[in-house]
C-alpha cells in the first residue's frame, strides 16, 4: 500500500474581484501524476462525493441526509453550474462540505489541447470562487476522461486528479434500470478502506429521478454498519 500523501489547508474561501485569482499553495508532490481511485492509507473512511454540472434537483435531499446524519461530503462543481447555482454553492460550504473543480462546461479533456485545458480549469475556478467557495486543490476530469498528458496539465495548475473508487450509476435513474436500492447495492460492493464514492446531484433528463439523492440515507447507515466513518477528500488525503 502507499504512503499517505499530505494536501497543504486549503483557506476559507473568499470571493475575488473580478477577473483576478487568489494565490495558490504549492501542489503537494506527492500527487503529481496520481489518478486517485482510492485514499492511500485512509483507513476504514469513506469519502462521498457527488458531480454537480446539470441541475440542482437533488441537491436538498443531499444536504438534509448529509446534516442529519452527521457527514461530510465533497462536491465537484462545474464553473457553469457555480454561476447559475450560486445559493447552492454557498449552502454546500455553510453546511462544511468541502469543494473541487469539475472544469468549466464539462467536456471530455483529452480531446482538448493544453489551452483549451488552462482555460476550463482556471475558468471553473474563477466561477467557483467568485460564488464563494474555493476548489483547490481537488479535480475531477468530466467523465472521467484522462490520460497522463492531461493528468500532468491539470496538476501543473495546483490541482489533484481525483476519479472514484464507485460510480453508484444513479444518474441512469429509473429508466435506466437503476434504483435506490441498486445505488446502496453498488456502494456496499466496493466498500473498502478510503472508497471515493461518486454519485450526482441532478436529476435524470428522462424521468426526472434523483436517485443518489433518496439512496443517500441507507448508504451512509449501511456504511457505519460495516464499522467506516466518513471524511471529506481533503481531509482523507491530509492523514
Amino acid at each position: 500500500m502507499q504512503p499517505p500523501v499530505t494536501v497543504p489547508p486549503v483557506p476559507a474561501a473568499t470571493p475575488p474581484a473580478p477577473g483576478t485569482v487568489p494565490p495558490r499553495d504549492p501542489f503537494p508532490a506527492g500527487l503529481r501524476n496520481q489518478d486517485l481511485t482510492a485514499v492511500p492509507g485512509a483507513g476504514r473512511t469513506v469519502a462521498l462525493t457527488f458531480d454537480a454540472g446539470a441541475n440542482a434537483a437533488g441537491l436538498p435531499k443531499i444536504l438534509s441526509a448529509l446534516s442529519a446524519k452527521g457527514v461530510a461530503g465533497t462536491f465537484f462543481l462545474t464553473g457553469n453550474w457555480a454561476a447559475n447555482n450560486p445559493d447552492g454553492v454557498r449552502q454546500i460550504v455553510s453546511a462544511g462540505h468541502r469543494v473541487g473543480n469539475h472544469s468549466m462546461t464539462h467536456p471530455g479533456f483529452t480531446g482538448l489541447s493544453d489551452a483549451q485545458i488552462v482555460q476550463q480549469v482556471r475558468g471553473a475556478e474563477e466561477a467557483i470562487l467568485t460564488a464563494g467557495a474555493d476548489p483547490r486543490p481537488l479535480f475531477r476530469f468530466p467523465f472521467g476522461e484522462r490520460d497522463a498528458r492531461t493528468i500532468a496539465a491539470v496538476n501543473d495548475l495546483g490541482y489533484a486528479a481525483v476519479r472514484w473508487s464507485v460510480d453508484t450509476l444513479g444518474w441512469k435513474g429509473t429508466s435506466g434500470g437503476i434504483s435506490a436500492q441498486t445505488v446502496s447495492d453498488r456502494v456496499m460492493a466496493a466498500l473498502q478502506p478510503g472508497e471515493i464514492v461518486l454519485m450526482h446531484i441532478g436529476s435524470n433528463p428522462d424521468d426526472g429521478s434523483t436517485l443518489d439523492a433518496d439512496a443517500l440515507p441507507q448508504v451512509i447507515d449501511r456504511i457505519s454498519a460495516a464499522g467506516y466513518g466518513f471524511a471529506t477528500l481533503d481531509a482523507l488525503l491530509a492523514q
